[in-house]
């Protein structure tokens, strides 16, 4: 990935300053989404919130990501649905088309009630990240360019040692890193315990919008060789947002190492067709490029004494799922609301999280590996695919965006409760 994940010389304080609060401290590793979402909730519950991360500053751009069904509950629920959708792609829709860009198949944002292949909330990442940040950074002490470099933790806390030399204390620290989380590895073991490539890579990048594109996505898939070439709208309409899959038994391309990553990008999208060559030819010049393999993490438990996990860290369902943002959104809430009226005691707060979180993380993570099945090359040891016209498919998409109770949390503080109610939620159980 292009971005530069270095260590800094000095960290970068920001927010936070001056506003203390009695609650619980919390160190919440990664500002991405699911971070600072986390963030906006344990400060509404009464914690004292520090967010460290590497990167100097938030990150722009990146992959295209959707909210639906109870995860557009959420963002209802934080205040922030005008926001979102004021930061929105605005995309209308999706056409697929062959190599000559002939229209094969049309999917509307309006479809399924806007949960469909294209949500009708579709965000940039950084964008969303932009806009949860913006929502906490007053409340909030968010610290760019350092790391957790040790942590031990007893009955009582944590203590931290940061990349910067900093020492501090916590009463809880969760990982909400991603999917390559260096908090997991140094708590819960290494990334190969973890990771479950699905055997396809995915790398995209912004361009110019040179390929007149107008709100609508465009997707050019190659069957035999399980390669695909996407291009989609952003806010800024003189750029686009490219995207490659490809099919990959196996991945040991660095995540870090950019050439070595257009390198591969160049060799496996030679001879794809389509409007490949002229896409590929902003490879250099692009500001924002990612490459990694399509993974799932798979853990047994997401929380080791009073460290837990969030989002991509704990349970990645893979960009074929189209839900980690939604996970990563529902998660934050249930985790800050399940510790909080377990009054923070980490062994009751992060069961009861897993609890409710455990069968929608399963759910989505099923679709992820049939998506990417899907994609597979045919050949006379491939598997058939199931029968997704089925009713099976349908109550598994389901569970998948809906399938989680969002508890209304009565009695549980909450420094955003309606009028007449300051310090805790008026909602019924």
């Amino acid at each position: 990935m292009s971005v530069d994940d270095s260590d800094q010389g000095h960290a970068i304080r920001t927010g936070g300053q001056g506003t203390r609060v009695s609650g619980p401290r919390v160190l919440v590793a990664g500002a991405s989404v699911a971070g600072p979402a986390l963030a906006h909730w344990l400060r509404r519950r009464g914690a004292e919130v520090t967010v460290v991360e590497r990167a100097p500053e938030l990150r722009p751009g990146g992959q295209a990501v959707d909210a639906r069904g109870i995860a557009k509950e959420v963002i209802g629920r934080m205040g922030l649905d005008a926001a979102v959708r004021a930061a929105c792609t605005d995309t209308a829709g999706a056409y697929t088309v062959d190599a000559d860009g002939k229209v094969l198949e049309t999917f509307r944002a309006e479809d399924d009630g806007g949960d469909g292949f294209i949500a009708d909330i579709e965000i940039l990442r950084g964008d969303l990240s932009q806009v949860l940040y913006d929502d906490t950074r007053d409340g909030v002490e968010y610290v760019f360019g350092d790391r957790i470099a040790e942590l031990a933790q007893d009955a009582d806390g944590v203590d931290v040692v940061f990349a910067g030399g900093d020492r501090r204390r916590f009463d809880l620290v969760v990982g909400a890193d991603g999917l390559h989380s260096e908090l997991r590895a140094m708590v819960f073991g290494p990334h190969e315990q973890y990771l479950r490539h699905l055997g396809q890579v995915l790398a995209f990048f912004s361009v110019p919008n040179d390929f007149g594109l107008d709100r609508w996505l465009l997707e050019y898939q190659d069957q035999a060789s399980g390669r695909s070439a996407l291009l989609r709208p952003i806010q800024d309409a003189t750029r686009a947002m490219a995207m490659f899959y490809f099919a990959s038994a196996g991945f040991d391309v660095d995540h870090r190492d950019v050439a070595a990553q257009k390198a591969l990008l160049r060799e496996r999208m030679a001879d794809l067709g389509w409007l490949t060559p002229d896409i590929l030819a902003h490879l250099d010049d692009t500001p924002d490029f990612y490459l990694d393999q399509v993974a799932q993490v798979v853990m047994d438990r997401w929380s080791s004494g009073r460290v837990g996990l969030l989002g991509d860290a704990a349970f990645s369902s893979s960009p074929m799922s189209g839900q980690g943002t939604g996970l990563a959104l529902v998660g934050a809430y249930l985790l800050a609301g399940e510790l909080a009226a377990a009054g923070w005691d980490p062994e009751v707060g992060f069961a009861r999280y897993e609890a409710r979180m455990r069968s929608f993380v399963e759910a989505n993570q099923e679709i992820g590996r049939l998506n990417a099945r899907s994609r597979d090359v045919p050949g006379p040891d491939t598997e058939p695919l199931p029968d997704f016209a089925g009713e099976w498919f349908t109550e598994l998409v389901g569970r998948a965006i809906n399938g989680v109770e969002l508890p209304d949390y009565a009695g549980v503080p909450d420094s955003a409760a309606p009028t007449g109610s300051p310090t805790t939620s008026s909602a019924k159980p």
